[in-house]
């Protein structure tokens, strides 16, 4: 996954900074000076690039606030040459996660008549057979916005279909099996889409199924890693207020102060090893953070340290 290391930071909108890596130079200068041009001059080959950043960046966009919107945490968008990455944290519920994914494309599906209304009005009024480079260029981001929208819906994890696909098998699986199924799927896909490479002999093909093929095994992985959480032995007389799952019992809380791992409920949030209490205990399974008190289902019993 692309991160700020090696990206310009471009300005900062609504609260999430938005980043350029620098290999999108590069192949921004290929794709405009290297192809054939449908256009009059390179300059609308330029333009119909800076249209397809943009509309990546509004999908982006579109993930970070409302993931913003059901409470999550979403501040940083990585745009790079597959496309664009938005860093989003939204609260670990399937219809949380669902509404902060599907909100991608939702902005592609909107795009869609707003563009085409573009075009009728064009041909109505003749803007569009006075201007053929400009009616070019609005047919062109058109079909570019249909195909980031149709790529993205491809149930293929780690695309937004998958990801989708992830978020409403949640709701009948749980968290964890569900990312196994959307992982597997979304190696059966990968497999397909390197044979295409093969066969095409598609440079771009082969380094979009490494990237698929990578994000699904760490996605694999990290399912195993649920599972084998969700196993664990729970405390009972705790449940987090938000998700109301006891939490697992055990050493899974590091200390920050002296970097100790400690179980927060056997010592009522108060580290064993250097006595700093903590405010507030997050959750192991939804990440919210939460007073110890509002934890406790039962009386707390006091704890000599």
């Amino acid at each position: 996954m692309p991160t700020r290391q090696g990206a310009i930071r471009l300005f900062r909108l609504a609260g999430v900074d938005v980043f350029l890596h620098w290999s999108w130079f590069l192949v921004a200068m290929f794709e405009i000076s290297g192809g054939t041009s449908r256009y009059s001059s390179r300059t609308w080959n330029a333009l119909e690039y800076l249209a397809l950043f943009f509309i990546v960046m509004l999908h982006e966009f579109g993930h970070s606030l409302a993931c913003r919107q059901v409470g999550g945490t979403a501040n940083q968008i990585v745009l790079w040459p597959l496309g664009g990455v938005a860093y989003v944290n939204p609260p670990q519920r399937p219809g949380a996660t669902l509404w902060s994914i599907a909100a991608g494309p939702l902005v592609n599906a909107v795009l869609l008549p707003i563009l085409s209304g573009l075009g009728m009005l064009g041909r109505a009024t003749g803007w569009s057979a006075a201007n053929p480079n400009a009616h070019l260029l609005l047919r062109n981001i058109w079909f570019i916005d249909l195909g980031l929208l149709l790529f993205n819906i491809l149930p293929l994890y780690p695309l937004d279909g998958g990801q989708i696909l992830r978020s409403l098998l949640w709701f009948i699986m749980g968290r964890a099996r569900s990312l196994m199924t959307a992982t597997i799927i979304g190696l059966i896909g990968v497999s397909g889409f390197i044979a295409l490479a093969v066969w095409t002999h598609s440079v771009w093909l082969g380094v979009l199924s490494a990237y698929l093929l990578m994000n699904c095994w760490g996605g694999l992985q990290h399912a195993r890693a649920l599972l084998r959480f969700s196993r664990l032995p729970r405390r009972e007389g705790f449940a987090c207020p938000a998700c109301r799952t006891s939490p697992p019992i055990g050493e899974f809380w590091k200390c920050g102060a002296c970097g100790q791992s400690f179980d927060t409920f056997a010592s009522q949030a108060v580290c064993p090893h250097c006595s700093t209490r903590f405010e507030v205990t997050r959750c192991l399974d939804c990440g919210s953070p939460h007073a110890i008190t509002e934890w406790a289902t039962s009386v707390l019993v006091p704890v000599r340290l």
